[in-house]
């Protein structure tokens, strides 16, 4: 997933910026600007403990930018994790692994699906993941049709985007760490693609689908495509991923990240005070110069870019070619 920022302010948050920014020329990412100044929201409030998990953020209006920084100074969100870790026997991986086996794929199904079951955060998550999908979709068929082009979907999900891919015509191989998205991803791709309501001139392939982690992936695709799993990822581990994602595409690598800004971080260390019940995972925040760098460093370069941002999702989608 990318990353959610629960935004609750009594003066309302300025619609600094539209729900789609994207072009093939570099986007300078600047804080997002406000005149409303921060402060924690008390943790009585139900709707905190209803909303929040690891990458989801609440702030309000009042206080000061400086009062936050001494809250963060006095929050262990480090020894929160590790204790987590502990509980289900690893680190990361692990945690993420059950976070999305249980309560989070019950939460991120939700978000991901179409029920009314939402709130509004979720809703505009959804929004958010949508036009994740759809821009990586665009950045696919700017090229032609994907009709019998071998496509590896790394996180699938629930099949958000490998469904669509199919009905493109193009071979899909996707892969969750989650039995549980994956199982939901089969069901949804058996709907959707036996049904007979699509094109007939596409016959479309139902995607592999299996459980596994990016780490065991293996084999040779066209295309590469990691949307919203970087997250999980801290950039000492990113750059190592970055580089087994690109090993397997011959043509081309598809990348979806939550960008690392001053502003950003600050939220994302604010969210993290409010791990809720569900107790979710970690979330990592990467630079785009980071994240080209490391393309950089395995022979690749970005030649598409953009910035989706709705008032609670941000990510940055990257396009890299072999240089």
């Amino acid at each position: 997933m990318a990353f959610s920022a629960t935004l609750s302010s009594p003066l309302g948050f300025p619609n600094h910026q539209s729900p789609l920014a994207f072009s093939t020329k570099p986007i300078t990412t600047r804080p997002i600007k406000s005149t409303t100044s921060f402060a924690i929201p008390p943790l009585s409030t139900a709707d905190v403990a209803a909303t929040f998990d690891g990458t989801t953020v609440a702030v309000i209006g009042g206080g000061s930018v400086a009062a936050l920084a001494t809250v963060l100074s006095l929050a262990d969100p480090d020894r929160r994790r590790r204790l987590q870790a502990e509980e289900v026997g690893g680190e990361d991986k692990e945690v993420v692994k059950d976070y999305f086996n249980n309560s989070g794929f019950q939460r991120w199904k939700k978000i991901y699906g179409e029920t009314d079951d939402v709130n509004r955060v979720q809703r505009d998550i959804r929004l958010g993941h949508a036009k994740t999908v759809e821009n990586a979709i665009k950045m696919l068929t700017d090229e032609g049709q994907l009709r019998g082009v071998t496509v590896c979907d790394a996180g699938c999900g629930t099949g958000s985007l490998s469904i669509p891919l199919a009905k493109e015509g193009a071979i899909v191989s996707a892969s969750d760490i989650s039995a549980a998205m994956v199982a939901e991803a089969e069901k949804q791709a058996k709907e959707q693609l036996l049904g007979g309501k699509d094109d007939p001139s596409v016959a479309p392939v139902i995607p592999k689908f299996e459980v596994r982690d990016l780490e065991s992936l293996d084999g040779k695709y066209h295309t590469v495509v990691c949307l919203d799993v970087l997250i999980h990822y801290p950039q000492s581990k990113a750059d190592g991923m970055i580089a087994h994602l690109a090993s397997l595409a011959e043509k081309r690598l598809i990348l979806s990240f939550a960008p690392k800004t001053f502003y950003y971080d600050l939220l994302k260390r604010v969210g993290e005070l409010f791990p809720g019940p569900s107790k979710a995972t970690r979330a990592y925040l990467h630079s785009e110069a980071d994240v080209e760098r490391a393309l950089r460093k395995v022979g690749w370069r970005i030649t598409k870019r953009g910035l989706i941002a709705t008032q609670f999702y941000f990510a940055k989608l990257v396009e890299a070619v072999p240089a």
